[in-house]
């Protein structure tokens, strides 16, 4: 049986990630193992970097007053030690990778996502923007998963915060180890117009992050394998709804 809650997609008023300094034992338990995976990595893939990024480590979903609240605790951690958990199969099964991805929609009703580059870490996989939180998502005590939305959805497409409109909330997608935070993102543009908007940019970057835009209008556009199941489940509920 999984050591996981059956997959879901919640409706979300607010986010609330509080930032606490602590020790991960997976990562100390298994440094030897992480250090030999991180060096393979490295050889297959020059261009990866070992930051910091943010795990999270508790988690509630409640209401407060007429909201409902996603809250919890997250940690810094090595970016090596994150990609040994993630390729050794998530074998602490209490911590969970939470980030928040900018469903980007084009005005003629496609969500346009990206290729990633053969530099990344998951080069080839079809995702929306988004990143595993990072030093530059902390504002105070807490992330700010609304500002690294607009983040990444300006460095992976070129696309300013003021050029779109952000819906309120959240659908939140639970997925074994990840927790999606889809933030509805709409571009007054036509899908044609965000990709030449987006194949421009990416002439300007000496390592985009995404390769190209895929555009998905239907189900017919979704890449089983490339796609994650987070993503995958997403969509498919949001396309039910057409």
């Amino acid at each position: 049986m999984s050591a996981y809650e059956p997959p879901r997609i919640e409706e979300v008023d607010e986010l609330i990630f509080k930032i606490e300094d602590r020790g991960w034992a997976f990562a100390s338990d298994q440094a030897a193992a992480i250090d030999r995976h991180w060096q393979k990595l490295r050889e297959a893939n020059s261009h990866l970097f070992n930051g910091r990024v943010f795990l999270n480590f508790e988690r509630v979903l409640e209401r407060r007053n007429d909201r409902r609240v996603l809250s919890g605790v997250a940690a810094a951690v090595d970016f090596k030690a994150f990609l040994a958990w993630r390729d050794f199969g998530f074998p602490d099964v209490k911590t969970r990778n939470c980030f928040a991805m900018a469903a980007l929609v084009s005005a003629d009703g496609a969500f346009m996502l990206g290729r990633m580059s053969d530099s990344t870490a998951n080069a080839g996989k079809i995702y929306f923007p988004a990143g595993t939180p990072d030093l530059s998502d902390v504002v105070g005590d807490q992330l700010d998963l609304e500002g690294s939305v607009a983040r990444e959805l300006l460095e992976e497409t070129g696309i300013a915060a003021d050029e779109v409109a952000f819906d309120a909330g959240w659908r939140v997608v639970f997925e074994g180890p990840r927790i999606a935070c889809m933030k509805i993102t709409r571009s007054p543009l036509a899908a044609s117009e965000i990709e030449a908007r987006f194949r421009a940019f990416a002439r300007t970057q000496e390592k985009p992050e995404f390769s190209a835009l895929h555009p998905v209008y239907s189900k017919e556009d979704l890449v089983e394998g490339r796609m994650p199941d987070f993503t995958l489940r997403y969509l498919r509920s949001e396309l039910s709804k057409a």
